[in-house]
């Protein structure tokens, strides 16, 4: 989770910086954090002066960066390696969206460890029979029993 920590300084987005890790067999196979797509601007400062006045944010999401989740598993792909049973490190749980780009990736385990308010990603889970734990100081916490 360390590790997914300072990926997540990486950040470009305003909102929230979030990193991910993806791990097999005590190696890193790929890691992400949110922000805009490969070669595109940063994520522009609110205000009048810049061509979006309110900045990237609708509805109270950045619509300029993709999500670490979605960067981990791209960033694999695009390098050829298959995440088939790792295990998905994330400071944040996955919104529902990144479950199901998680369960189809063939990814057996995920822990992370800031909250989001998607229960419906954490029932996807359980329904793909994932295991899911959640990190805090104390340990890992199973969520999906």
């Amino acid at each position: 989770m360390e590790i997914a920590h300072l990926v997540a300084t990486r950040a470009t987005c305003q909102r929230r910086h979030v990193g991910a890790v993806v791990v097999k067999e005590k190696r890193i196979l790929a890691t992400g954090y949110n922000g805009a797509p490969r070669g595109l601007d940063h994520c522009p400062p609110a205000g009048p002066e810049h061509d979006w006045p309110e900045g990237c944010m609708r509805a109270g999401h950045c619509i300029r960066s993709l999500h670490a989740e979605q960067n981990a598993l791209l960033q694999a792909a695009m390098i050829g390696i298959p995440c088939q049973g790792a295990t998905f490190y994330v400071t944040c749980q996955p919104c529902n969206t990144c479950a199901k780009m998680i369960i189809n990736a063939g990814i057996s385990r995920v822990v992370y460890e800031g909250e989001y308010p998607d229960d419906f990603s954490l029932q996807l889970f359980r329904d793909a029979k994932l295991e899911v734990f959640r990190y805090s100081e104390e340990g890992l916490e199973a969520v999906n029993v």
